[in-house]
């Protein structure tokens, strides 16, 4: 298995180039025949980051959190959520939606959910910029933290690709895994601080969520565009957060595996 798993990791290296170019005609082909094209993109977003804000800042009256204006809170728990999201989203049907390049013998199915999770990567820049942009017209600090987010991009890729590997192998013979995961994921966004503060909470139930490994993330962009934490300071999440992942990732591997010989069959 852990064979399986390098050897994946080098086609991937290989193949970067073939997945670089799926991802964008991916992208391109989402705004064939759209007027606006990629402006869409960041419409997504900002319609969906005005929405919340205006249920929860006008209709439920959430205060700053602690002087932070609400709409930036929002908006940097919002993008990680999102992107993950989506990637995970994807790759459930990356390998049934491509079942002619399937059939093909020597092409390396273990790619499709990568093309999907990078694909995934537009809509993230738009939510990125729009944040931005919501941080400069807050007038709020500026800093090199900034760039820390990328890591945590790198951790939401890592714990997607095991996910992706996982559930794209097993949709293609229980179609219903599509579903469960669209579930999942409705749960998991309101059992994720996003629009919450978790220290509204009692600590009993406090260490039970941050058992989330999305709660590692989302509290990272936090501390990368507001907070300005250094991610080696939250020791004990990070431990945590890549002992799952690299769980995932080998066990997504491994489903992967036993049943990719039986795909063409499947399809």
């Amino acid at each position: 298995m852990l064979r399986f798993f390098f050897d994946s990791l080098k086609i991937l290296i290989n193949r970067r180039y073939l997945i670089m170019t799926m991802a964008r005609r991916e992208v391109a082909s989402n705004y064939v025949g759209s007027l606006l094209g990629f402006i869409w993109t960041f419409i997504h977003p900002i319609v969906l980051i005005t929405v919340f804000w205006v249920v929860f800042s006008l209709g439920f009256r959430v205060k700053p959190m602690k002087d932070v204006p609400f709409v930036v809170w929002l908006t940097a728990g919002m993008a990680p959520w999102f992107v993950f999201s989506e990637m995970v989203s994807g790759t459930v049907g990356a390998v049934v939606g491509n079942g002619n390049l399937i059939k093909r013998s020597v092409f390396p199915s273990q790619v499709l959910p990568v093309v999907k999770i990078f694909s995934s990567l537009a809509n993230h820049l738009a939510f990125m910029l729009v944040l931005f942009v919501l941080i400069v017209f807050q007038r709020m600090p500026l800093s090199l933290y900034y760039l820390q987010a990328f890591y945590y991009l790198g951790c939401i890729m890592a714990l997607s690709l095991g996910l992706g590997w996982m559930f794209s192998a097993l949709n293609v013979f229980i179609r219903d895994v599509g579903q469960m995961v669209a579930v999942i994921l409705q749960i998991g966004f309101w059992a994720t601080p996003i629009f919450w503060k978790i220290g509204n909470l009692p600590v009993v139930l406090q260490k039970y969520i941050k058992l989330n490994p999305l709660y590692y993330i989302v509290q990272g962009y936090r501390d990368s565009f507001i907070y300005f934490v250094p991610f080696w300071q939250r020791t004990f999440l990070t431990v945590y957060f890549w002992a799952i992942t690299i769980v995932l990732l080998f066990l997504g591997a491994m489903v992967f595996k036993r049943l990719q010989p039986q795909f063409s069959d499947a399809l």
